[in-house]
């Protein structure tokens, strides 16, 4: 049995670690056997490959990679604030995600 992730395909996240550290972006897929998610745009990886019948002029080609779910934030569609998923009974019993956020607004000193 797979287990059950904060992220799903087609949520706007924001990276809280690594290279593109807060960036956001669209998720493309998730991969629930290994923890990652692939998002719009980010961990660009550069592959460099030979001329073919397909690609006559070869070259390099730009790919999305993975980035692992714990490095992941979901960002509330109403308000646009990242922040921690929970779950909670919705009107026909089933359990709907929702964005916890602290409703403080911060000000730039």
């Amino acid at each position: 049995m797979q287990k059950k992730t904060h992220i799903k395909k087609g949520d706007l996240v924001k990276v809280l670690a690594g290279e593109d550290r807060t960036k956001q972006g669209r998720v493309l897929e998730v991969d629930r056997k290994h923890n990652t998610a692939v998002v719009e745009g980010l961990r660009i990886n550069k592959k460099h490959s030979k001329p073919t019948t397909a690609l006559p002029q070869g070259g390099i080609t730009e790919k999305e990679g993975p980035i692992h779910l714990s490095n992941l934030m979901l960002i509330d569609a109403k308000t646009g604030v990242p922040g921690r998923v929970g779950r909670k009974p919705g009107k026909d019993g089933q359990l709907e995600r929702y964005v916890k956020t602290n409703n403080r607004k911060t000000a730039k000193k």
